[in-house]
């Protein structure tokens, strides 16, 4: 390539980053929406009719978290768990909660796992006539899904996979700092203030995910210079940015009790969460898990993920597999996370 031609990629690439519509359109697998309602649509990913035959009767429901854009499943066609799940022969769902904004504060854990992901899982089970639902959840979206299947052991779940699932909160960066810091007051002056502004704002919760990889933000600039001819690269760069800048809120409900709960509390890592009008005990999940912890994880590191060994003391099975990369990275991990789903489905047909 000569240097008029390397110099004049340059140029384009930095215009399509700076002022242009960036490097590459985004590119989802094709879905059909079943049922669209606030806060619960679900999408059906759509099989290819010369794809491969559908290895059981079982359905996939992809169960993303509060504060991350349900398209984390499906950031980019070789970065999708979705469409990786279609290439296996699995038949994936997803339920996508939409924005959060002022007037959802009212919402809490407890709208989760006694509403939206039951209800979400019957009808994927219906779509399926009846069959079982595997259930994939990452960060506090696994968490999500093994209280669901706690609070209702008659729901038609198989098994339950979490990746990047925060289970033990003494084990999470800033937790016991931050509890020691609430001794102060009890944590009523943070509470005070969740109340006050119904939740967290979206441009909060960004700040906060592009702080936990600072160095990368710092990095920035340099590797944009280092890369200008490489729009493959500046291409996957741009798939986190726009990540990153579509990242939802939470409820002010939802992040009191995430505070109250979990972080003061850690009730989770006792097993045992209270919430709503019942306690939820870890120990009644019966269904196999599957638990993926990431060894450079800063969100959620390893060690709190592994914890569900010791909590989920009902299930038939609990496997514990790690997988290199950062808390979005072990869910895009095609050689190892993507790899212990393959199998850890397969063991359940």
């Amino acid at each position: 390539m000569s240097l008029a031609q390397t110099v004049g990629i340059a140029a384009r690439n930095a215009w399509a980053l700076t002022f242009g519509a960036g490097i590459e359109a985004p590119v989802t697998t094709p879905s059909t929406v079943l049922w669209d309602e606030p806060h619960r649509l679900l999408r059906r990913y759509d099989v290819d009719p010369a794809g491969p035959a559908p290895a059981d009767d079982a359905a996939v429901l992809l169960v993303p978290p509060l504060a991350a854009p349900a398209s984390c499943f499906d950031l980019r066609p070789e970065l999708s768990l979705a469409r990786f799940l279609l290439g296996i022969g699995r038949r994936p769902y997803l339920v996508d909660y939409g924005e959060i904004g002022f007037a959802d504060r009212a919402m809490g854990f407890e709208t989760w796992f006694d509403d939206i992901l039951p209800e979400a899982v019957r009808r994927v089970s219906a779509d399926r006539d009846g069959a079982p639902v595997d259930l994939i959840g990452w960060s506090l979206g696994g968490v999500l899904s093994l209280l669901t299947a706690a609070a209702d052991a008659a729901l038609p779940i198989r098994s339950i996979t979490a990746v990047g699932a925060p289970l033990d909160y003494s084990r999470v960066n800033g937790a016991p700092q931050a509890r020691a810091l609430a001794r102060l007051d009890g944590g009523r002056a943070v509470s005070a203030l969740i109340r006050a502004s119904g939740g967290i704002p979206a441009p909060l919760t960004r700040i906060a995910y592009r702080a936990t990889a600072w160095e990368r933000e710092l990095r920035r600039p340099l590797f944009v210079a280092s890369n200008l001819t490489d729009a493959a690269t500046l291409a996957r760069m741009e798939t986190v940015d726009r990540f990153q800048a579509t990242l939802p809120g939470y409820p002010g409900r939802f992040y009191n009790q995430l505070w109250s709960r979990f972080v003061l509390a850690n009730d989770i890592g006792k097993g045992v969460v209270h919430i709503g009008a019942r306690p939820v005990e870890l120990a009644e999940v019966t269904a196999p898990v599957l638990l993926v912890g990431g060894t450079a994880d800063v969100i959620t590191p390893a060690a709190a993920v592994q914890h569900g060994l010791r909590t989920l003391t009902g299930a038939r099975a609990v496997r514990y597999e790690t997988a290199p990369g950062s808390h979005l990275g072990i869910l895009t991990a095609r050689d190892t996370t993507w790899a212990q789903i393959e199998k850890f489905l397969a063991d359940q047909g």
